[in-house]
C-alpha cells in the first residue's frame, strides 16, 4: 500500500468515525428522553441498540476500525494518530450545522489549538 492510500484510510477512519457519531446523535433526539425509571431506561436502550440506524453506526465503527489497520500497515502510529484529532474539528463543525449546537468563541479557540497541534503532532 502506498503512503498516499495509506492517508486515505486515516481520513477515512475518521469521517467514519464522524459519521458514526451524528448517526447516533440523531437517533438518541429521535427517541427523546431518557425515561425516569430503571426498568424503562433498559428497555429504551434496547430498542435503540436494535436501530438500524444505530446497527449501522456500529458498522460505520467496525469499518474504521479496519480502515485504521490498513493504514497501521504504512503508518507510524505516532505520526498518523494526531491526525484522527480531525473527529473533533468535524463534530464541532458538524453539529453546529445539523443539530443547531452552539459554536462559542471559546470553542474556536479550542479548534484552532487541536489544529495546531495536529500540525505540529504530526511532524517527522
Amino acid at each position: 500500500m502506498r503512503n498516499w492510500i495509506a492517508y486515505c484510510m486515516v481520513f477515512a477512519t475518521v469521517l467514519l468515525t464522524v459519521c458514526g457519531q451524528f448517526i447516533v446523535k440523531w437517533q438518541v433526539l429521535r427517541a427523546g428522553a431518557l425515561p425516569a425509571a430503571n426498568e424503562a431506561k433498559l428497555g429504551f436502550l434496547l430498542r435503540l441498540l436494535l436501530n438500524p440506524w444505530i446497527l449501522s453506526a456500529f458498522a460505520a465503527a467496525f469499518l474504521a476500525s479496519l480502515t485504521w489497520m490498513l493504514a497501521m500497515t504504512k503508518l507510524p502510529l505516532s505520526h498518523a494518530y494526531p491526525i484522527t484529532a480531525f473527529t473533533f474539528v468535524l463534530v464541532v463543525i458538524g453539529s453546529a450545522a445539523a443539530f443547531h449546537e452552539p459554536v462559542t468563541p471559546l470553542k474556536l479557540a479550542g479548534l484552532a489549538l487541536i489544529v495546531a497541534g495536529i500540525y505540529v503532532g504530526s511532524q517527522g
